[in-house]
C-alpha cells in the first residue's frame, strides 16, 4: 500500500489566508501545507482520508483519477469543505462513492451540505452514500478499524488500515482505542506545534511521547501550523518519528 500526503497543514493552511506570518516561513517548499489529506492505493482501490479546502488542488498535483471510498474524520471544515469536488469523480465514474464516517460527522455534513442529499438534492452535486459506523468493517479485502480520541469537546475518529494507522486533530486518546492501535508499523499523527500546550491538540514533544508510548517503528506527524520548521524541527526528532510534508509518499509493509 502507498500512502501520498496531501496535505500536512493545521485547519488555517501554512501560510494562513493573508499570508499573515509569511515572513517565518523560509523558501523550503515543505514548508508550504495545505489542510491535512492522505490518499492510500492499494492494488486497484484508492481512498482518501478527509477532503479540505484545497482537495481540488490536492487531487490535480498528485494525480488522483479514481476514489472508491472516502474516509472522514471529524466535521470541521479542515477536513470537509472539500466534499463538493467529489462530483467530478461521480461524473467520471458514472457512480456514488462510499463514505465512511461517524454519527456525529454524518450528521453535520448532511446539515452543511443539505443540497446533497434527499429529495430535494440539487442535480449533479456530489454523490456520496454516507455509512455511519465506529465499528471496524471490511471494504474489498481490506479490514478498516475506526480509531476513536478526544479532540477538545468533541470526537475524532481515525483510522487503522492493516499496520496503517492515521489519526489527526489528537489531544488525547482512549485506553481501549490505544490497543487498537498497538502493532502498527506506521503511524499518521498530529503535532501542532513544539511549544506551549493547546487546549485541543498534542504538542509535538507530546505527539512524540505518545509514539513512543506504543513503540511504533516509524511516525510521520502532520497538523503543523506555520511557526513549525521542517529542516529544523526533523533535526530535534528522533530518528523513528518525523514531520510529514505535502506530495510525500510512503510504501508501507505489506
Amino acid at each position: 500500500m502507498k500512502c501520498t500526503f496531501l496535505g500536512t497543514g493545521t485547519s488555517m493552511g501554512v501560510p494562513v489566508a493573508g499570508g499573515f506570518g509569511s515572513d517565518r516561513i523560509d523558501g523550503d517548499p515543505r514548508n508550504q501545507r495545505y489542510r491535512c489529506s492522505v490518499w492510500l492505493q492499494t492494488g486497484d482501490t484508492s481512498i482518501v482520508i478527509d477532503t479540505g479546502p484545497e482537495f481540488r488542488l490536492q487531487t490535480i498535483r498528485s494525480g488522483i483519477k479514481k476514489i472508491d471510498l472516502v474516509l472522514i474524520t471529524h466535521e470541521h471544515m479542515d477536513h470537509i469543505a472539500g466534499l463538493d469536488d467529489l462530483r467530478a469523480f461521480n461524473y467520471v465514474q458514472k457512480s456514488s462513492i462510499p463514505l465512511y464516517t461517524s454519527s456525529q460527522a454524518a450528521r453535520s455534513i448532511r446539515q452543511r451540505f443539505s443540497y446533497m442529499f434527499g429529495p430535494q438534492r440539487y442535480p449533479g452535486s456530489s454523490n456520496v452514500d454516507i455509512v455511519e459506523t465506529s465499528d471496524p468493517f471490511t471494504f474489498g479485502n481490506l479490514s478498516i478499524t475506526p480509531l476513536c480520541y478526544n479532540h477538545g469537546a468533541i470526537t475524532v475518529q481515525g483510522y487503522r488500515i492493516g499496520d496503517f494507522s492515521y489519526m489527526t486533530d489528537v489531544k488525547s486518546v482512549p485506553p481501549e482505542t490505544r490497543k487498537k492501535i498497538e502493532g502498527s508499523k506506521v503511524l499518521v499523527l498530529s503535532g501542532l506545534r513544539w511549544a506551549p500546550e493547546h487546549p485541543t491538540h498534542l504538542t509535538i514533544p507530546e505527539a512524540v511521547e505518545f509514539a513512543n508510548s506504543l513503540d511504533i517503528p516509524k511516525t510521520y506527524l502532520i497538523h503543523m501550523n506555520s511557526y513549525v520548521n521542517h529542516k529544523e524541527t526533523n533535526e530535534k526528532l528522533p530518528d523513528h518519528v518525523k514531520l510529514a510534508y505535502d506530495m510525500l509518499e510512503i510504501t508501507l509493509p505489506g
